[in-house]
């Protein structure tokens, strides 16, 4: 993995344009690519409870999880890892370096029709859980992304919804598994659609603190796909990454923005390093390509995701001898 002073050195060849051009997707599920520093592309796929890979072709199968909600009900650390795990080996089948899993969203209304993908309701859970996710994800070299950044937690108006919170409630509840992941080393947050308290998500002041200046996030922050309304407010942003591509709101117009003074070279920059600084952990800079292959044979996978046979405790489920517990 290069240091810091050799993605210095790789940042300074490029041209402004070359540099924006990165920042934007060259497809609709891969990043773009650049000869001249020997970086390559990087494959993202969904999903929390399998990896589909590029396509949508129902002859490509995928080893598919229990819901999340089912896999936080073990409250078991330990086989969530194993499962990231298998995840990890799924991505490599389906040559994929960023897996877009977890979802840290909380179930805040058992009408919100994406709740199987979330842990919990409880801030705590949905951070342990989470965070144990994402560390058997990138023990195998492939990248984890916490999304939905932030409080993007119910289906109607999903797109458009402000979520006016105090606080208080956002640090406590809806930013705690966020930062719990951050702990975990996470490589990639999602900023999500929604507003919150009137700013969109992809231009929110969150995205810069606490994400990265409190609680030193020095990873990628991508849009959820199509978040990006704007120029220069997400330029400005702590937003690093426009998907999908290539089309989109930044490229040409950020050029003409930095060129105009509207928008700072070094966000720009800060943008670009945190990319390099990701592809350089998932094995895309520099030639050869590293691209790992899948540790688990399908039988383990399979195996795996039917729920290994592990003894109860016969403490279980007071939590009297559980490493951690939770009340209320």
């Amino acid at each position: 993995m290069a240091d810091e002073d050799e993605l210095d050195r790789l940042l300074d060849k490029l041209t402004l344009r070359t540099k924006v051009r990165l920042l934007t997707g060259a497809t609709t599920w891969r990043t773009a690519a650049e000869r001249d520093v020997e970086l390559g592309e990087l494959v993202l796929s969904d999903g929390p409870a399998g990896v589909r890979g590029e396509g949508w072709d129902e002859r490509r199968t995928s080893v598919l999880l229990p819901s999340a909600s089912a896999l936080a009900a073990t409250w078991d650390e330990q086989l969530i890892e194993e499962l990231g795990g298998l995840l990890a080996s799924e991505a490599r089948r389906k040559n994929v370096d960023v897996v877009l899993a977890p979802n840290l969203n909380l179930h805040r209304t058992p009408l919100a029709g994406r709740h199987f993908e979330c842990f919990s309701e409880d801030p705590v859970l949905t951070g342990r859980i989470g965070a144990a996710l994402i560390r058997g994800i990138q023990a195998h070299g492939v990248a984890a992304t916490a999304k939905h950044f932030v409080a993007n937690d119910a289906e109607t108006e999903r797109l458009t919804v402000d979520v006016r919170i105090d606080e208080r409630t956002l640090r406590e509840v809806h930013l705690a598994p966020f930062e719990a992941a951050v702990a975990a080393g996470v490589r990639l947050v999602m900023a999500g659609y929604n507003q919150v308290n009137g700013a969109t998500m992809t231009a929110h002041e969150l995205l810069t603190a606490p994400l990265k200046s409190e609680w030193g996030f020095d990873g990628v922050v991508v849009s959820d796909w199509g978040a990006v309304r704007g120029t220069h407010d997400t330029a400005r942003a702590g937003l690093d990454l426009e998907m999908p591509g290539p089309a989109g709101e930044w490229g040409e117009l950020m050029v003409r923005a930095v060129e105009a003074g509207e928008v700072e070279e070094s966000a720009v920059d800060d943008k670009v390093l945190r990319l390099l600084r990701l592809a350089a952990w998932a094995g895309a800079l520099g030639r050869p390509r590293r691209r790992g292959r899948p540790h688990l044979r399908p039988r383990q996978a399979r195996a795996l995701a039917g729920g290994p046979s592990r003894p109860e405790p016969s403490c279980w489920p007071t939590g009297a001898c559980s490493p951690w517990t939770s009340h209320g």
